[in-house]
């Protein structure tokens, strides 16, 4: 189904009461982080939302968000969200946030690795397809750091959580690259970034490895691929022309893909896997903000 094409409101299959279920969404001050966290406290899930930015203070690169406003987004939803500040980059802040969940809820269900690093610094990303080598090697850092390790890190810490119940969902927000884009003259004079794409690959990778660790105690681990997603710095770096909506999404679609995966009994049979929002819209019969359903 295409980009344009709506679905009627009787067929957008919303999945089932998350009530109960506790989940931490990392790096959800704005962006994506925001409106998965949005979509599972709609759901009424007890977020945890973790990231840097809290009311009152500076924000991260200029842009609007805090932990706190997410947080109260999530309980408006009809969930309930709980702000615990957290730089994803200090292993302590890490494990102070789940002996929290701990020390509040005795269990954990669902681990989102969203936070990400590599952007800090350049407003626009207009040289993000640049060669490697005219790139700062500051991004490869933050992309390794706050991206890579970040996402090991929490799910380190998260697994010891899940491991007690036997059961639990792990999601990366990651990329799917198609064969195509391994093809060099493909990528000949088009948007390509070694940096970037060497960090979701490498979260892939690091996905199906902990999907195999994790098999015998039936805990699910995912890697979810969204499109061009409507963020604060994407919406900085475009002009919304209906060209630009129409070939975008929302941050919410990703949201609605998670908590569709969350509430399904059978989410285990995934695990390993690398799945594209769209994919899963269509297998879960949910639809973005607007009622399409993007591929």
């Amino acid at each position: 189904m295409g980009a344009a094409a709506k679905l009627s409101s009787s067929s957008r299959g919303f999945p089932e009461d998350l009530t109960g279920s506790v989940a931490v969404v990392t790096g959800a001050s704005r962006g994506a982080g925001r409106g998965i966290a949005l979509s599972l406290g709609e759901r009424g899930a007890t977020v945890y939302v973790t990231g840097r930015t809290v009311r009152g203070a500076a924000a991260v690169d200029g842009l609007p968000g805090t932990i706190d406003e997410t947080a109260e987004l999530v309980s408006a939803r009809g969930g309930l969200g709980i702000p615990i500040r957290t730089d994803h980059t200090v292993d302590r802040d890490v494990e102070t946030l789940f002996a929290q969940v701990y020390a509040d809820q005795q269990r954990l269900d669902l681990l989102v690795n969203n936070v990400w690093g590599g952007y800090e610094g350049q407003p626009s990303n207009a040289d993000f397809d640049a060669p490697f080598w005219e790139q700062p090697l500051s991004r490869w850092d933050k992309m390794l750091v706050a991206g890579v390790r970040a996402t090991m890190v929490a799910s380190y810490f998260a697994a010891r959580l899940m491991l007690p119940a036997r059961r639990g969902l792990i999601v990366a927000t990651s990329l799917d690259k198609g064969p195509d884009d391994w093809n060099v003259e493909h990528h000949q004079g088009g948007p390509f970034s070694v940096f970037y794409d060497t960090a979701k690959t490498a979260i892939n990778r690091m996905v199906m490895g902990m999907a195999v660790d994790l098999s015998p105690h039936r805990i699910a681990v995912i890697a979810i691929s969204p499109g061009w997603m409507r963020t604060e710095a994407v919406l900085r770096a475009h002009d919304p022309t209906p060209d630009f909506l129409a070939r975008t999404q929302s941050v919410e679609y990703v949201g609605r893909a998670i908590a569709a995966l969350a509430t399904d009994r059978h989410v285990f049979a995934k695990t390993g896997q690398i799945m594209r929002v769209g994919q899963l819209a269509r297998e879960y019969g949910f639809v973005d903000v607007d009622g399409t359903q993007p591929d």
